[in-house]
């Protein structure tokens, strides 16, 4: 059984459990089979690395796409539970396509795939597309000779490799609060920063995915109050918080206050462009404009793409950039075969606080020049009367470009609404050189959306 809303822009994600679900181990095994055929795998073509959260629909239907790859005469290499990141690793370092099961910050009655062809490089949407037809059509005729599958343990190498790309040695010993929200950060965690000089305060490391203490969400600010009361009562220097599959990592300072991740994204430019002068980093259409200033200031050049990973991962392989950042804290590394990774954009915020003797606060401080609103979500029932009357409220303040949604950028401010690639949801971001000036455009773009 599947639905078709479950294919979105970049991967697959639905409902699996409860009254409706909408799709199963059946139509788990029907993509896996449409999997091998549009990867070119099929009868003895080649193999696929297949990794799996901790949800506890994943076993049953990540063994049931197994099933249908197998059917088509591929391989199959079995990770078993891993992060994305990990995932992404092993499509690298193996040179195989990728398939994670994961739905990554969605409630625990959901479930998805994240895809990749070989060197952990993104599909392509009109490969999606393909995937779906197939599946929907029903599992091709089982191949003559039905494929192997192997299983490897892969999380020691993913943790060396993190840890040779970032220099900790002689590290000051420092108190790190990580908020895993019982996901796939549990299991990193330990692997990565367990060798460190460091002490961990652990919140939510045990995998359980029926999310019980918060929902696996670091966009919401809610999901993140946990982290900061635990770094204000221990007195730690930073609070690190992953998403459920443990490819994005969310930032808090010793006072307890959220780091923005385009504040993360440009401490980060900063210092790979102090190894690679002149490298290109890549940043979406809502990152601060803080970022392409500091890029420029340290000799960068700065491309600009649409919001989601499959965009963003097309122009890291195009401009061999060195870098790229979402503000969803999704962050790239052409040393991580152009994918993101959560840790290891952790791991240079610890090697960042190395080199100096300043709080968090005050080194971060130097990388944000603007004020911002967040990313804030309202559920509309069309979306295009919805930027059309925020074009004619802004009209005569602010020039429109459709890039990315719908994006208005008027003097030293700008305000843009995009429609969700994975939730039936409208997200506005707000950024003006002072917090009034956000709170007022905020307020209007607001009242529009919502009226």
């Amino acid at each position: 059984m599947i639905q078709t809303r479950i294919f979105k822009a970049n991967d697959i994600r639905g409902v699996v459990t409860g009254p409706e679900p909408e799709w199963d181990a059946a139509g788990a095994y029907a993509i896996g089979a449409a999997t091998a055929d549009v990867f070119g795998l099929s009868d003895g073509g080649g193999a696929l690395v297949l990794g799996r959260d901790m949800r506890t629909t994943s076993p049953e239907l990540a063994a049931a796409f197994a099933g249908g790859v197998l059917s088509r005469g591929a391989d199959v290499i079995d990770i078993g539970l891993a992060s994305t990141d990990g995932l992404w690793f092993a499509s690298g370092s193996l040179g195989l396509p990728g398939a994670m099961f994961t739905a990554s910050h969605n409630p625990g009655d959901y479930n998805g795939i994240k895809f990749c062809h070989p060197g952990a490089q993104p599909v392509e949407p009109d490969e999606l597309v393909a995937i779906r037809e197939r599946a929907l059509a029903g599992p091709a005729t089982p191949a003559a000779e039905p494929g192997t599958a192997t299983s490897r343990d892969l999380l020691g190498a993913y943790a060396d490799h993190l840890l040779s790309l970032v220099d900790l040695s002689g590290i000051r010993r420092l108190k790190v609060v990580v908020d895993a929200g019982n996901g796939m950060g549990g299991l990193t965690t330990p692997a990565v920063l367990g060798s460190q000089n460091l002490e961990i305060v652990g919140l939510y490391l045990d995998l359980d995915g029926s999310f019980p203490n918060h929902p696996p969400n670091p966009l919401e600010p809610a999901n993140l109050l946990d982290a900061q009361a635990a770094v204000r009562a221990n007195g730690a220097d930073l609070a690190v918080v992953f998403d459920g599959d443990a490819d994005r990592c969310f930032v808090i300072d010793e006072r307890g206050e959220v780091v923005s991740p385009s504040t993360i994204t440009g401490l980060i430019a900063v210092r790979e462009l102090a190894r690679d002068p002149g490298g290109t980093i890549v940043i979406n259409k809502i990152t601060s404009h803080s970022v392409p200033a500091l890029v420029a200031e340290a000799g960068g050049h700065t491309v600009i793409t649409r919001v989601g990973h499959t965009f963003v991962k097309a122009a890291m392989a195009e401009h061999r950039a060195v870098f790229g950042g979402e503000h969803s804290a999704h962050f790239y590394f052409r040393d991580f075969w152009g994918a993101d990774t959560g840790m290891l954009a952790a791991l240079h915020v610890l090697a960042a606080l190395r080199e100096t003797t300043e709080p968090l606060s005050r080194l971060v401080a130097r990388y944000s020049r603007f004020a911002a609103s967040g990313e804030i979500n309202s559920t509309v029932a069309e979306v295009e009367p919805v930027l059309a009357a925020l074009e004619q409220q802004f009209g005569d303040r602010a020039t429109p470009d459709r890039v990315d949604g719908l994006t208005l950028t008027g003097d030293g401010w700008w305000v843009n609404v995009r429609p969700s690639n994975t939730e039936p949801l409208l997200r506005l971001n707000v950024e003006a050189p002072t917090e009034a000036q956000v709170v007022a455009l905020r307020d209007e773009a607001l009242a529009v959306i919502r009226s």
